[in-house]
């Protein structure tokens, strides 16, 4: 039987993809244990391993390559090299052209370009020169100059991964088990239904009733399968800390919490803009350089703590520092100046730092390489809020600060509370609903699409979803108030009917209708209609912007 090479070559690149991140945590490992041979044993593996599987494929330029590392780890086995900080870079930079090369394999390419040239000059020269060509091995020339290089570095490494997911085999046998089962209770349906007027109506319902239980699990098995734990994610970022800190003069190190947690795959995908974003904003404004930490009594080297933990329904992710802190003055100066708030200097301290999240919002005095431009930020809210998330920034002044993120476990089924407007019909997120009420009759008249009512004694502004939406007809006599709340914010969506709770399949909206304000997907309903799933956070937006349009 031939076996097709597409398939060996997406194997050799799951397998290496894997490799290399232990090659990587391993090298971040030897740069403060140098002693232990270990781990120079363990990097030396994955490279004999690479090149193996590299000359199966017939790729000549990476077995050659990786031959050429294999060389400087076989004389670091044997203690004819030390390991030096000048060595550890020229491991990053080998590490770091292996993953290139890998990359290019995907694509049909195997050559050697300028900077892997420079990589094996370096190794050759090590290798020939012994302890004096060490010297002249530079710091400098073997990682990346600034941090927004490595950044943007990390950036593509955590990109171009695959998607692919391990799934234990007991699992694949339940599926395979309830596929069986099902199957069973469709032919017991149809066997019933073949005969109605001999058919006792009890054995039916009871039939249809645990194929609902079969259907049931096998959704929930599926999900599980889907499940990932986010300890990969999280160590992709060790050697970003690291490389980012030392570039600009800082010493900091992450420490990683909750690896365990498992989470759907596709949000792992969508975390990896906002978690290097960050982890950067942790680096150049939390963390103080060593000669300020060691005045201010702290340990020379800054901490960054990702740490995720499950809440119910929910995943909760924090990135922490023991920095600075944030500055509540210069935060309110900038609001004030952008025009983001009249008096930020009375507001509370959790709504002020919100503003943080406002697209173009810096303190940095400076530009540089990863801050100054406003941009980073507003992008983490825009993924985290896009993921159905909310985000919100705790700080204590020369202690530190945290970012807090809230996203549900999976994207793909939403637990919802399904509205009619007109003809239409609409879900909201149930994590995000609070009650429903029936609209006062004296703001039912109004002629605006949204107003004030009181809801115990509170005002409680409203949006009347049938004029956003630009529905045709008229308001019905007796309309609903939803009331729902993101972070602090609450407001209501005046509807004509409530369908009630339902879980739905979310489906994405095609291209065209993506800019929609206020609609982050689509639902199958089960009389086969389609509606609309409503973007909370937007809709709150609008309230806001409406104010400020009145102000």
């Amino acid at each position: 039987m031939e076996i097709s090479r597409d398939v060996i070559l997406n194997s050799f690149l799951v397998e290496t993809g894997e490799g290399l991140a232990q090659m990587e945590q391993a090298v971040l490992e030897l740069e403060t244990h140098p002693e232990d041979g270990e781990l120079i044993q363990t990097i030396f593996r994955v490279v004999h391993t690479i090149k193996g599987n590299a000359s199966i494929l017939e790729l000549p330029k990476l077995v050659s390559f990786a031959h050429t590392t294999e060389n400087l780890l076989d004389e670091l086995r044997s203690q004819n090299l030390a390991v030096s900080p000048q060595i550890v870079n020229l491991l990053f930079s080998a590490l770091d052209i292996l993953r290139e090369m890998t990359a290019g394999a995907r694509d049909g390419r195997d050559e050697i370009n300028a900077q892997a040239r420079t990589v094996l000059n370096k190794i050759s020269k090590c290798l020939a020169s012994g302890a004096e060509a060490r010297k002249d091995i530079e710091p400098e020339e073997s990682a990346p100059t600034t941090g927004q290089s490595i950044a943007n570095t990390a950036h593509s490494k955590v990109s171009d991964s695959l998607r692919t997911v391990r799934v234990e085999v007991c699992k694949l046998d339940r599926l395979l088990d309830l596929t069986g089962e099902i199957a069973i209770a469709r032919g017991r349906i149809a066997k019933l239904l073949e005969n109605p007027e001999l058919t006792n109506f009890d054995e039916l319902k009871e039939t249809s009733r645990l194929a609902d239980t079969l259907y049931t699990e096998l959704q929930e098995t599926v999900l599980k399968s889907r499940m990932v734990p986010m300890g990969p994610l999280f160590r992709q970022f060790v050697r970003t800390v690291r490389d980012v800190a030392k570039s600009h003069g800082k010493l900091a190190q992450l420490v990683v919490e909750g690896e365990e947690v498992e989470v759907d795959t596709s949000v792992i995908e969508h975390l990896k803009d906002p978690l290097l974003h960050m982890i950067r904003n942790a680096i150049d404004h939390g963390i103080e350089s060593p000669g300020l930490r060691k005045r201010n009594g702290k340990s020379p080297t800054g901490t960054v703590t990702v740490r995720a933990v499950h809440e119910g329904a929910s995943i909760v992710i924090e990135v922490s520092d023991d920095g600075a802190g944030l500055d509540r003055d210069r935060v309110a100066e900038v609001a004030r100046k952008k025009g983001l708030a009249l008096e930020p200097e009375k507001m509370a301290e959790r709504e002020l730092f919100q503003l943080i999240f406002e697209p173009g919002f810096s303190t940095a005095g400076t530009i540089s390489d990863l801050s100054g431009r406003g941009v980073g930020m507003d992008v983490v809210r825009r993924n985290v809020q896009a993921l159905r998330g909310n985000v919100s920034i705790s700080s204590e002044r020369k202690v530190g600060s945290i970012v807090h993120i809230r996203l549900p476990l999976t994207l793909a089924i939403i637990e919802g509370f399904g509205v009619g407007v007109g003809e239409e019909s609409y879900v909201i997120p149930l994590d995000q609903v609070l009650e429903c009420v029936e609209l006062p009759a004296e703001a039912r008249d109004s002629s605006y699409g949204s107003g004030v009512m009181e809801l115990r004694g509170e005002p409680v502004p409203f949006l009347q979803l049938r004029d956003h939406f630009q529905l045709h007809g008229a308001r019905g006599e007796r309309q609903n108030v939803v009331v729902v709340q993101h972070d602090a914010k609450r407001a209501g969506l005046a509807v004509d009917v409530l369908f009630g709770a339902t879980q739905t399949v979310i489906k994405p909206l095609a291209h065209l209708f993506k800019d929609v304000p206020g609609v982050s997907g689509s639902a199958i309903l089960g009389n086969g209609r389609v509606a609309l799933i409503l973007d909370v956070p937007a809709l709150l937006r609008s309230f806001e912007m409406a104010e400020v349009e009145v102000e």
